[in-house]
């Protein structure tokens, strides 16, 4: 039996204000408990394309639909705000490039964590404090440190502080932009391996944008290609980066071999 969808995205096209096209007629479909990549140089519309999915940039054209609280799949951007702010906060979460855009930096560990369960209606504070450092735990941060302030850990912790931000509420749906960019090789490895446990575990829906084609082969299932707005190559993530079919892929993959 096919496993429902939890995103489904049908010919989305979004220009920027000056008319330059950053995507057009990308469409896609993503089950829970799987990983998909989106993969092209910088410039080639990959973060457009995913706030455009989760729910931070209208589309000019095109229907994107997210898993509801009912199992049901819901267009956001024809939903009332007020709708679409609640199934996104309920049902989606979005790892930034900079863990500092995702963290709120005045605030402690423990309530970065919990932040989105206190939104949701959680006020047991001792039922909080001991989620946080649960929480904690699972990404491999000591929970000692429950206290501390985000600017006291180091850029790969304050990374894996934002993947328990993000699934404390345990979405449906996780979308990351570049989670490991900036990151030195040792650091990349254990967020990616730490990520993979733990998409697994919760059976979330992933949608990763990378540039970093060593990143989409250790952790997507499929992958999408993207130049210049448009897929112009997708499949299992091993079968394309192994047998590429259109030039702009092999263009990439090589560039990746020379470096």
């Amino acid at each position: 039996m096919r496993t429902p969808a939890v995103l489904r995205a049908r010919a989305v096209a979004k220009r920027f204000d000056n008319g330059l096209l950053a995507c057009r007629d990308v469409s896609l479909e993503i089950a829970a408990g799987e990983i998909v990549a989106i993969v092209g140089e910088s410039g080639s519309g990959k973060t457009t394309l995913l706030r455009c999915l989760g729910g931070h940039l209208p589309p000019d054209e095109g229907i994107v639909d997210i898993q509801g609280e009912d199992d049901c799949l819901h267009p956001i951007w024809s939903l009332q705000e007020e709708q679409r702010v609640r199934l996104l906060r309920s049902r989606v979460g979005f790892v930034h490039q900079r863990p500092q855009d995702g963290l709120r930096t005045s605030i402690s560990a423990g309530a970065n964590i919990v932040e989105p369960l206190a939104l949701a209606g959680l006020r047991d504070f001792s039922q909080m404090r001991r989620i946080a450092k649960e929480w904690l735990g699972y990404v491999e941060i000591h929970p000692d440190r429950v206290d501390d302030l985000p600017g006291a850990f180091s850029g790969g912790m304050q990374q894996r502080l934002q993947i328990a931000r993000n699934l404390v509420k345990r979405p449906r749906l996780l979308l990351m932009d570049e989670p490991t960019g900036g990151l030195d090789v040792s650091v990349q490895a254990r967020i990616l391996d730490l990520l993979r446990r733990l998409v697994r575990d919760l059976d979330v829906a992933v949608v990763l944008v990378t540039h970093d084609l060593g990143v989409a082969r250790m952790l997507a299932d499929r992958l999408y290609v993207l130049k210049s707005g448009t897929i112009v190559e997708q499949g299992l993530a091993d079968q394309v980066l192994d047998d590429p079919h259109h030039p702009y892929t092999q263009l990439l993959i090589s560039s990746v071999l020379r470096a």
